[in-house]
């Protein structure tokens, strides 16, 4: 929906088609296809010999660690020739352009001309090259000097009547050591209000594993998989949002792994995969990967894993412990008997019903999984942004503990994170609930006492920065506006601020729906050179399966003057603190072992970390349900008890999931083409069921709006293409951050309070124009 105040920047992607063209659903990913794209982003934007070299040493033992997503590296030998994957080689690409905006670039451009191209525009620009200060009431950036930004950021925090005024967000870019550095700063300005990139993807998962199991992550580690006898991947598309899982993939099942997958889109990743590194790769032979494919409704996980499970419990009857692992339940569970009472009381006819797949269907899975013990099960954002995702995620624990498969090779639980290092970031203490003995920590070796009132996550800083009562918006990377929720109120309530901060590499729209006053502070990326006293500085990273290792860019920054992360926190924190700050700012500065100093002696699992982050390939910080047991209060895994809920639809009523395309990473848009799903030089489409268009007098190729009425307030996301595609009846999929306005800020996950960007309930309407 268009602003209503035409002064005020566009807070959305313009209401403009690009050009659709469609072509072929694929059946198989990556292959020599994937090579093409990926070479042609990178020598496009960094030149032949500057992307050669950032990828020669990408994922590499000694290099630096993709900026794109978490999924792990191998703990033994790395590929020769390539160890990363086509989204990796776009994400450095993007990071690595020759392209950058100085001063010149911002005189000639004002912020609404800015705000008027689409964020595939925006983020074409190239790298930010120098601090840039919007005025109040200005219409174009300005250059500011580092030590002005810094002193006019810290004058405006000092200002405010109380530390929780101010919003101190995190992306999933940052490094363990920036991530330490910048929780001390805020901790010691005085707020917990420190939300991040978690509360909008995998918050559920932590909170459902940590109240399950005793911890937040997953318990597998990349070997595991090569391990496992059954492999269930929900509510995930690997081969757009972590293709190098496919290889993984691919490998357990030539190990005799049976692949299960339930999505509510038949996603090329989990149907067929061409290793573009082997010669039966290039070739397209030994290409399948699922095994058997679960055509699931948007949400109808939890019912799914239910009637798996009162399956499996009636296949146990006959011979008891034949299915079920009852010694590891009897020596490692609580409330087992009550949870097998709960499943009696369900409906078998009415689950099936709820998640749209045939009985005879779920009777397949179960037989897979009946005489297995290895099992692994994989999830994403199509499982956690939904209201039940807590509960949802606990009934995949709760399969696991039937079949006795955590703690044991092969087995476990793997949330796949998306970016980076947004695990290192939770791991180095961005959180905006502490643990108590964090901040005992803390105040033992910073003298200080840091706050112990809980802050804001994303949702509650919205929320109150659109109420007054947060004046100050700072952000460590990332794109705050494009990928938040209800994009409008999302806008108002930056708009709200005294000063919005952004820590970047590129320009973003959230740079250009703003405070009354705004800076951008450009940051190195993790392919840049860090040279400090001479000396090129590594950081560290955590991925998905808790492995941390070193990360060193080898690429000569496009600018002199861009600041690393960390030294960005240490200065903006001498500029607030002053000299006679109790934490010795001074000395992280110097070099970065210090900082990981200070980790070791704060965060469990660091011991002798300087040392241990210098061998090649990292180490693996402590899980204890790796290692067979569990942290909760009981010191035992808990069965949960939750009753399968369906959102109330009316009969005209679509289910929306938000999804990427290929041409994607989280809000970084790479290209107009979503090659796989065969749709090209568009992102303004929903994806239907044929039914559900005939239904409402649609035509495959029409042009409708999407309206949500959530809490009786009317979003409206205008054009959009109606394509015909094999989603479930009664559910729809489209691009965010296009459709991010339909998201209600509202509408979140209990417990996590994530929003529930894949359960958006939604009309669509005939646009004026009828078709393109």
């Amino acid at each position: 929906m268009s602003n209503e105040n035409s002064s005020k920047p566009e807070a959305e992607n313009p209401e403009e088609f690009t050009g659709l063209k469609r072509g072929k659903i694929k059946t198989i990913a990556a292959g020599i296809p994937a090579v093409v794209s990926s070479m042609e982003k990178v020598v496009g934007e960094a030149g032949f010999a500057r992307g050669m070299k950032a990828l020669w040493s990408l994922n590499k033992k000694g290099g630096f660690d993709c900026p794109s997503c978490a999924w792990p590296d191998p703990d033994d030998e790395r590929s020769g020739v390539a160890e990363y994957c086509e989204n990796g080689a776009r994400a450095v690409a993007e990071e690595a352009t020759a392209k950058k905006l100085t001063a010149a670039f911002f005189t000639e451009n004002s912020v609404q001309d800015l705000a008027r191209l689409s964020d595939y525009e925006i983020g074409s620009k190239g790298r930010v090259a120098q601090p840039m200060y919007l005025p109040k009431g200005a219409t174009h950036y300005q250059e500011i000097s580092w030590d002005d930004a810094f002193e006019k950021i810290a004058a405006t925090l000092k200002s405010l009547p109380s530390p929780d005024e101010a919003i101190f967000y995190t992306s999933g870019r940052t490094s363990n050591e920036a991530a330490f550095l910048y929780q001390l700063l805020v901790r010691q300005y005085g707020t917990n209000n420190l939300p991040d990139c978690s509360n909008m993807c995998h918050e559920s998962s932590g909170v459902a594993l940590g109240e399950s199991l005793g911890i937040g992550k997953g318990s597998v580690t990349l070997a595991d998989f090569y391990e496992a006898e059954a492999i269930i991947i929900l509510g995930q598309n690997p081969g757009t949002n972590h293709p190098r899982m496919l290889t993984a993939l691919q490998k357990a099942k030539r190990n005799g792994a049976k692949i299960i997958s339930a999505n509510p889109l038949p996603e090329t990743g989990l149907m067929g995969f061409s290793n573009p590194q082997t010669v039966k790769g290039v070739l397209d032979i030994d290409t399948d990967l699922t095994d058997l494919f679960l055509h699931i409704r948007i949400n109808g996980d939890m019912a799914l894993l239910k009637a798996i499970q009162i399956l499996l419990i009636q296949e146990d009857d006959k011979n008891p412990g034949s299915v079920l692992d009852l010694d590891f339940i009897e020596k490692n569970t609580l409330g087992v008997s009550e949870f097998k009472q709960h499943l009696q009381q369900q409906n078998l006819d009415e689950l099936v019903k709820i998640s749209g797949i045939p009985l005879e269907e779920i009777q397949k899975t179960v037989e897979i999984l009946k005489h297995k013990k290895r099992i692994i099960v994989c999830w994403a954002m199509g499982l956690t942004q939904h209201k039940n995702a807590v509960d949802t995620i606990k009934e995949v624990v709760n399969l696991l503990l039937l079949k006795g498969s955590i703690g044991k090779p092969g087995a476990g639980t793997c949330p796949v994170r998306g970016h980076s290092n947004v695990q290192g970031d939770r791991t180095m203490g961005i959180f905006e609930k502490p643990p108590v003995a964090l901040l005992e920590k803390i105040e033992a070796n910073f003298l200080f006492s840091p706050p112990k009132e809980h802050g804001f996550d994303v949702v509650n800083s919205i929320k109150a920065m659109h109420a007054g009562k947060a004046k100050v918006f700072f952000a460590m990377g990332g794109n705050f506006l494009s990928a938040t929720p209800d994009t409008n109120y999302t806008a108002e309530a930056l708009r709200q601020c005294r000063l919005t901060v952004h820590v970047s590499t590129k320009l973003n729209r959230s740079h250009l729906v703003h405070g009354e006053e705004a800076i951008i502070l450009p940051c190195l990326g993790r392919s840049d050179m860090d040279m400090v006293k001479g000396e090129n500085q590594f950081v560290s990273c955590e991925n998905s399966m808790g492995v941390i290792q070193s990360s060193k860019g080898v690429l000569q920054p496009i600018s002199d003057d861009l600041l690393s992360e960390p030294l960005i926190v240490c200065k903006l924190a001498k500029a607030l603190f002053g000299e006679s700050s109790v934490v010795d700012w001074n000395k992280f500065t110097e070099h970065y072992d210090f900082i990981r100093d200070a980790i070791e002696k704060t965060i469990p699992g660091f011991d002798d970390y300087n040392i241990r982050v210098r061998i090649p390939g990292g180490f693996y910080l402590p899980n204890c349900n790796r290692e067979g047991s569990f942290n909760t209060e009981s010191k035992k895994a808990h069965f949960n008890i939750a009753e399968v809920t369906t959102m109330p639809m009316e009969k005209d009523e679509l289910m929306m999931m938000t999804i990427r395309s290929h041409d994607q990473f989280n809000t970084t848009v790479y290209g107009l083409n979503d090659r796989y799903r065969g749709i090209y030089n568009e992102r303004r489409v929903i994806l239907m069921n044929e039914k559900d268009i005939a239904d409402r007098g649609l035509q495959d190729g029409d042009v409708v709006d999407l309206i949500n009425n959530h809490d009786g307030i009317e979003r409206v996301a205008n054009k959009f293409i109606v394509i015909k595609y094999p989603v479930p009846q009664g559910c729809s999929a489209t691009y965010f951050p296009e459709t991010n306005v339909l998201v209600p800020v509202t509408s979140v996950a209990d417990k996590s309070n994530t929003p529930t960007s894949k359960q958006v309930i939604l009309k669509v309407k005939k646009h004026e124009v009828a078709s393109v």
